[in-house]
């Protein structure tokens, strides 16, 4: 079991972190009001977990503005995609071999 463990990425093992990379998966993007909305998260939780992803890479965050509101939306990068992909596989291994 010990070989499968160092394949598992420590920025998805976060209910948050897993919640977000999950979500962009399956959406082009999503705006911040829906995203907490979905995850059930409060904004600064969001926000942080948004922008350790970020750091990371794994997250494109676009600002724009609408009317004179400002339109926060998210996307998952091709390194996100990746990253997440091997953890997930990663995980399948694990419970697999267990």
């Amino acid at each position: 079991m010990k070989k499968y463990l160092h394949k598992l990425n420590k920025a998805f093992e976060n209910r948050a972190r897993l919640g977000i990379m999950s979500v962009l998966m399956v959406n082009d993007s999503m705006d911040f009001n829906t995203m907490k909305e979905v995850l059930e998260l409060t904004d600064g939780n969001l926000a942080s977990h948004i922008t350790a992803l970020e750091k990371e890479g794994f997250v494109h965050v676009k600002k724009e503005f609408v009317g004179k509101k400002t339109l926060t939306t998210y996307s998952v990068t091709k390194i996100g995609m990746k990253n997440f992909n091997d953890h997930l596989d990663a995980l399948e291994e694990l419970l697999k071999n267990r």
